[in-house]
């Protein structure tokens, strides 16, 4: 029978493309991921994969199936969580630390859903953008874009390959128009994100393949990534947010992904905590709760 561990694995190498980067996610070894997708493929009796030396896509059948496997996978982690909660009800407290922008509006609802299933667990949720070292102040995880404050500390991936996006409200493009080459974007309004206390000059993207430096003007400037997209939606001018922040916004239409080839940086969302050793399993029910919910994230980020 396929166990949860190995659905959770197909569907992380549909989603990356990759069986090693799965892997990572994972906290798999590469032997043993792809161990477990040749077992699951015997199983099955066809081919999820078809493989070359340099790439990896979903089989014909492997397409009809990924489905079914999503929605099973849904079916046995919630089914999981409610067994886990009746037979050992969290206690205690949990304290976390979250980005502004997505830690109101994407992060909160989440778990606030978590906390109603587990009622005897007290959250303390401290919202903030500054990156957090937690051997300094009393936190058990920070849910943080980037790395460490501290190399001592572990970064467990929640989403990896998560990118920044250049945003802008519909009605400033009207006004102001698309910035059409790099050399454009003097003229236009940046606003930016204070980042260790230093003013952004340029931001980085990739355009045709070539790493390219987006130079900066602008009259606004902010230390907290909510206010930066307060900003844009009222049609101050361009923002460079993280895809997760801006998601809901550019799915409903109010801001607009703004030259779409020109590939943002990276900016890996990561939960981080001071060692391996201090994951409690409220910890570990919350990484898993939010690694599933970012799934729906990933499938419509852009690559």
């Amino acid at each position: 029978m396929t166990r949860i561990a190995e659905l959770e694995l197909l569907v992380r190498i549909a989603d990356l493309g990759n069986l090693t980067a799965a892997a990572k996610v994972l906290d798999w070894s590469p032997a043993a991921a792809s161990a477990a997708l040749k077992r699951m493929e015997e199983q099955l009796g066809f081919p999820l994969f078809v493989r070359s030396t340099r790439s990896l896509r979903l089989s014909a059948e492997g397409q009809r199936y990924l489905p079914h496997a999503r929605a099973a996978l849904r079916a046995l982690t919630d089914g999981r969580d409610e067994a886990l909660a009746g037979r050992e009800a969290l206690s205690g407290e949990l304290h976390l630390t979250v980005p502004s922008d997505l830690g109101r509006h994407v992060l909160l609802p989440w778990l606030e859903q978590f906390q109603e299933r587990h009622p005897a667990l007290t959250l303390r949720l401290q919202v903030g953008d500054p990156l957090t070292d937690l051997l300094r102040r009393p936190v058990d995880a920070a849910v943080r874009y980037g790395q460490p404050a501290s190399g001592s500390q572990v970064a467990l991936p929640l989403l990896p390959d998560s990118r920044r996006v250049l945003v802008a409200a519909p009605h400033y493009l009207a006004l102001h128009g698309m910035p059409a080459s790099p050399e454009d974007m003097p003229r236009h309004e940046a606003l930016r994100y204070l980042f260790a206390g230093e003013v952004p000059s340029h931001w980085p993207v990739e355009i045709a393949g070539e790493h390219v430096a987006l130079p900066l003007s602008g009259r606004r400037v902010a230390d907290d990534g909510e206010v930066v997209k307060r900003w844009a939606l009222a049609g101050l001018g361009l923002a460079y947010k993280s895809w997760p922040d801006v998601a809901q916004e550019l799915a409903s239409g109010q801001l607009v992904h703004v030259n779409p080839h020109w590939r943002g940086d990276a900016a890996p969302l990561n939960l981080i905590v001071p060692g391996r050793a201090q994951l409690s399993p409220a910890l570990r029910l919350v990484r898993d709760e939010l690694s599933r919910r970012l799934e729906e994230f990933a499938r419509a980020m852009p690559r």
